[in-house]
């Protein structure tokens, strides 16, 4: 068969199914900058997601084809993903230079050995169990790059879909993991189409069928839609909420002008949008910026102004801060000694002032790596030296033991403190404690005007969609919004601008299958991969048996 005969991959770019090096080199290119014009806000061209890795896919046939050693593979795929993770995360440099750097080569790197232990898996057991395994493996890598201390969920594939909502309302069922499987279902049908089409075999039959695998479940989400939007007249509960940006700029003010200055800022700018019927006020991640005891919250000048606020409102005000807790023994790897031998833990919190006084008090639990948090540093603590300065406390933060909600005085609110979004899990299971609603409160400003807080907000619709709750978002510098159960953006402020908007929500107390059950595809694939692989090595080290 001749399988080397070339084909128009692009307009301007000739590729051979027999690659040689230099065009296996510009393939891997290619298949980098594909991926990130189909990422939401580094290109937003989503259906180009259906062919994102077929140069890879490529590659990896005719290196598998030619003998060639598997470290090549490796190579290819890190030029690929470098490209992809630099293209679509650039951004992190601009509050960190080198967590940036560590951020790309990392997660790279995690990326290749996954698409590494494929090519292992394909090499061992044979074409058709290898490629079969594909799907169990990116899936199963996505769920462990989720769930261990270096986690970096971002640049998951289904993340792809938050810019055509449309396209995936069942993700109430399956998640963010749902959309990846997708993705690489269609990549796989879309390359083996290509590869008969090289070998001058029938068609017909993988057309048909990657036809069905792209439409179908575009198809069985508009039915999902329409059923639940059939199904949310049932339940009504109106929940009132004003979302305040008060754009304090995170390099330059945020640490001066004094608290009395920012808070006088923050109600100021409630006050244009309350109303009788408003029960939920919230200001964005670490508005009180400087540290305090949780047990002295009312010893602070500015206290009697937020309990003011809220009695004269009737309505409960969220609001992040950053606080401190003494104990007498260390609790973490975050507790650091103090003088007189007791501990003190600093925290990224959620602060909720009840219209009845009593404040509760949530820490963030998805720190961020290398900021918040440094990354098995209890059994390596001099790392705890090298953490990022983004203002405040600088080494590991405290956190949560468990999952908390806060009970309101008008209904059950999930607190997701920035980061902590894109974690599709942890939402889901605020949501399975009675979470009615999704309040993410954050600041993106470090970022700068860049695709990173665009991704951070469009993210959020998706765990919209997955739990079926309203999201509401209050962002320091933007941009903050609105989301409907169904991922529809009702309203939005504008980046880098003052703003207040008033939501008109509703409390929902459903659950979903992804609320019920979390990540149960990645779980599963996580498992199903570990067993292939360990057969795989098993084929590899033991005599075949004639």
């Amino acid at each position: 068969a001749d399988i080397c005969r070339p084909f128009l991959f692009h307009k301007y770019i000739f590729v051979k199914m027999c690659l040689n090096r230099k065009n296996r080199y510009l393939s891997s290119i290619v298949g980098g900058i594909i991926l990130i014009l189909c990422f939401p806000y580094s290109g937003s061209m989503t259906p180009l997601v259906f062919a994102s890795l077929i140069p890879l896919l490529c590659i990896e046939y005719c290196i598998s084809q030619s003998n060639l050693s598997s470290k090549n593979v490796f190579l290819h795929a890190f030029i690929c993903f470098l490209i992809f993770n630099i293209g679509t995360s650039y951004w992190i440099y601009n509050s960190s230079a080198s967590g940036g750097i560590f951020a790309f080569l990392f997660n790279t790197t995690m990326m290749c050995l996954a698409f590494q232990s494929f090519h292992f898996i394909k090499k061992h057991l044979g074409n058709r169990k290898g490629y079969l395994s594909l799907p169990f493996v990116w899936l199963g890598f996505e769920h462990v790059h989720s769930n261990w201390e270096f986690s970096h969920p971002w640049l998951s594939l289904g993340n792809v879909f938050s810019v055509r909502t449309n396209w995936i309302q069942w993700y109430e069922y399956t998640g963010v993991s749902g959309g990846t499987l997708w993705i690489i279902i269609v990549n796989l049908f879309l390359f083996l189409l290509l590869k008969r089409w090289m070998n001058n075999e029938e068609t017909k039959k993988i057309r048909i069928l990657s036809g069905i695998a792209i439409a179908i479940p575009i198809l069985v989400s508009i039915l999902v839609k329409r059923s639940f939007e059939h199904s949310i007249e049932q339940e009504k509960r109106n929940f009132e909420v004003v979302l305040v940006q008060p754009n304090i700029d995170p390099y330059n003010e945020k640490f001066t002008g004094g608290p009395h200055a920012q808070t006088n800022k923050f109600i100021q700018l409630a006050n244009s949008k309350i109303t009788p019927n408003t029960k939920l006020v919230i200001f964005p991640e670490t508005a009180l910026s400087f540290s305090f005891f949780e047990n002295e919250f009312h010893r602070l000048s500015i206290y009697p102004k937020y309990i003011n606020a809220v009695q004269r409102w009737g309505a409960d005000v969220l609001i992040g801060a950053s606080t401190m807790k003494r104990f007498d023994t260390k609790r973490s790897k975050a507790s650091r000694e103090n003088p007189d031998g007791t501990f003190t833990e600093y925290y990224n919190s959620s602060l909720l002032i009840k219209k009845n006084l009593k404040n509760k008090y949530i820490h963030k639990s998805k720190l961020v790596v290398g900021v918040e948090k440094i990354p098995y540093s209890d059994y390596f603590p001099m790392l705890e030296d090298i953490a990022i300065d983004n203002g405040g406390a600088v080494g590991s933060l405290g956190e949560e033991d468990t999952v908390k909600i806060f009970k309101t005085s008008n209904g059950t609110i999930a607190p997701i403190v920035c980061y902590e979004s894109i974690y599709p899990e942890f939402v889901a299971e605020q949501c399975r404690k009675g979470a009615e609603l999704l309040c993410v409160i954050t600041n993106d400003g470090w970022w700068g005007d860049t695709p990173g807080y665009k991704q951070h907000f469009s993210f959020a619709r998706l765990r919209a969609i997955e739990n079926r709750r309203w999201l509401v978002r209050s962002a320091n510098t933007g941009k903050s919004g609105v989301i409907s159960p169904t991922g529809e953006v009702i309203s939005e402020s504008k980046w880098w601008e003052e703003d207040v908007l008033l939501a008109n929500t509703q409390l929902l107390s459903e659950k979903t299958i992804f609320s019920t059950y979390g990540d149960f595809l990645g779980r599963s694939a996580a498992f199903v991969w570990m067993l292939i692989f360990v057969y795989s090595i098993s084929k590899k080290i033991l005599p075949s048996r004639r």
